[in-house]
């Protein structure tokens, strides 16, 4: 085997496809601190921001999906897809790849294509319950196919492997022991009052966020503590009100960047539930509150949800109804506690805690090979 592996990482267009993606990268650089990985993802989409960030090199495709209804992008679907497989054809040429990796999103297709038709060895890994259409075609022809949920066999019939890995996250939420004090500390909380933690995403959540603003005096009646990461767009409104109410039980944040003190001092968790959501909610432990985004792609975050919900692991709240029901649900919890112990002893059954190592497992056999 290589002390010096080439790999190339495709896809992202999401935080569940990228930052998965970093962290298979980041545990092959620890495997191989010599490793040279390269980053192949969409131009326009936010892993052209965040890989680099991350500290590795990207090339972008030009590349975007199909539309529902007629579009001029639609229209120009064909010349994208055959302008990106003839650059990835080119970049697997000129870089020589021992292994091609694709972690879902537009880039990953003709990437992960290019490389089946050069032979070069191919992994997939799908981090939702219900895969998205890239990865489903992909599956029957790449070498390894790693999911992060149970029963995937269903959308991967042909694959010529398939293993269950979960999702590599962030390793500093791994552990929360003792770091409650310094949560509440660092947040401004109080140890003798219920906190909710509200996570719509990295831009926030509209419909939560809105649900949350119009029950901010519930909170303050019921002595709970809100930690309300808004998301660009809603943190000034949310600070507005927080002002005009008067009360320090109300805690927004444009961003938390501490997650695992922010987990720590949680007793309710309240988010959407894409793959990386429900992944971290699982490993932490804690009761939540999921409202699925209702537009994301096939739908997949209900799908999540489900998994959950079915486990009795997870309460889930619509979208379209999240206004007359996130606050009963939040309450509903944090005045039972036996129904949160269940929920936390569920949702603990389904964590994946060592998914880094599983992936770099097949990762291994490939490149033995």
């Amino acid at each position: 085997m290589k002390k010096s592996p080439k790999v190339i990482i495709s896809g992202g267009g999401t935080g569940g496809h990228i930052f998965p993606a970093v962290a298979i990268a980041n545990a092959i650089k620890l495997k191989y601190p010599d490793a040279n990985i390269l980053f192949v993802g969409a131009k326009g989409k936010m892993e052209m921001e965040k890989v680099p960030k991350a500290g590795y090199p990207i090339e972008g495709l030009w590349i975007s999906g199909i539309q529902r209804k007629l579009t001029i992008s639609n229209l120009s679907f064909p010349f994208k897809l055959i302008s990106s497989l003839w650059k990835s054809r080119n970049i697997i040429k000129r870089f020589n790849p021992d292994l091609c990796i694709g972690v879902g999103g537009f880039a990953s297709g003709p990437l992960l294509k290019a490389a089946t038709w050069a032979g070069i060895p191919t992994l997939i890994h799908e981090s939702n319950s219900y895969p998205g259409i890239t990865n489903k075609l992909l599956g029957k022809n790449v070498n390894t196919v790693c999911v992060a949920f149970q029963g995937m066999e269903k959308f991967f019939p042909k694959a010529k492997k398939l293993v269950i890995t979960g999702n590599p996250v962030r390793q500093e939420i791994l552990n929360l022991d003792g770091k409650k004090e310094k949560g509440l500390r660092d947040f401004g909380l109080e140890a003798d009052k219920p906190v909710v933690l509200s996570i719509g995403g990295s831009q926030g959540a509209r419909s939560i966020n809105q649900a949350l603003d119009d029950d901010l005096e519930k909170f303050v009646e019921k002595g709970y503590q809100l930690l309300w990461q808004t998301g660009k767009f809603y943190k000034t409104k949310s600070q507005d009100r927080v002002d005009k109410i008067g009360s320090n039980l109300i805690h927004p944040h444009e961003f938390i960047y501490t997650m695992d003190l922010a987990y720590s001092v949680a007793d309710v968790v309240v988010s959407r539930s894409g793959a990386m959501s429900v992944t971290e909610l699982s490993l932490v432990g804690k009761p939540c509150v999921l409202v699925p985004f209702p537009f994301a792609a096939e739908d997949h975050q209900t799908a999540n949800a489900m998994a959950l919900v079915n486990n009795n692991a997870g309460v889930l709240v619509k979208d379209s109804e999240v206004k007359n029901k996130l606050f009963q649900a939040v309450d509903s919890l944090l005045s039972d506690e036996e129904k949160r112990r269940t929920l936390k002893r569920n949702i603990e059954k389904l964590k994946i805690e060592n998914a880094a190592d599983l992936i770099m497992a097949e990762v291994n056999k490939l490149l033995e090979n």
